[in-house]
């Protein structure tokens, strides 16, 4: 089985906060493989199907996101599933935005969500798709943790959806390679696709 988590915030007051864009596609990539989330398990909604002949859990997290540890160690061990079986996919700070990077391993980067998932398993050693939302500015000072905050937890701006949106069925292709070819087949290809745009300034 492969275990694919997007995280986010639930509620209608956080649908459209750049925290939830890993919320924003995983819903994509189930109204593309006509998935629903119909079941609840361990704090999450999760939705089942086989796609590309492999078993598969779509997970959203209803705990909020920095907790999202909970949800996903509890269905990875219900399910038993191989943390390389595991993949999430999640906003991050680091990357501009509407980039997307894949990862088989690594540290939080200080995600809060991603930490409480690395704390919970025990463990960095399981793939993600970093979705970029870039950073807030200040200029000549740094940013502050309650501005950090403020930043994620709000909407997108209008230009800002029109540069995410797009990207969006370019993770739900990632998702795809990595059921069908592996973490290191879609690495090759996302990530190169990445590089590529920023040598042409994209």
């Amino acid at each position: 089985m492969k275990l694919i988590v997007g995280l986010g915030n639930p509620g209608k007051a956080y649908a459209q906060n750049r925290h939830n864009v890993g919320f924003w596609c995983l819903n994509y990539f189930a109204r593309l493989h006509s998935i629903r989330f119909d079941r609840r398990q361990c704090h999450a909604k999760v939705g089942t199907s086989q796609v590309s002949g492999e078993k598969l859990l779509l997970v959203k997290p209803q705990t909020f996101v920095n907790l999202s540890g909970q949800s996903v160690a509890g269905l990875v061990h219900r399910h038993n599933v191989p943390l390389g079986n595991l993949l999430v996919i999640y906003d991050d700070l680091d990357l501009p935005l509407g980039k997307i990077r894949l990862r088989q391993s690594g540290s939080s980067g200080g995600h809060k969500g991603m930490h409480s998932i690395i704390s919970a398993l025990g463990s960095e050693e399981f793939p993600r798709i970093r979705v970029g939302i870039g950073r807030p500015r200040a200029e000549g000072q740094s940013i502050s943790e309650d501005a950090i905050v403020n930043y994620v937890l709000s909407d997108f701006t209008p230009q800002e959806e029109a540069i995410v949106k797009p990207v969006i069925p370019s993770v739900s292709e990632a998702i795809d390679c990595f059921l069908s070819q592996g973490i290191d087949a879609a690495m090759s290809k996302f990530n190169q696709s990445l590089y590529e745009a920023t040598q042409h300034g994209v």
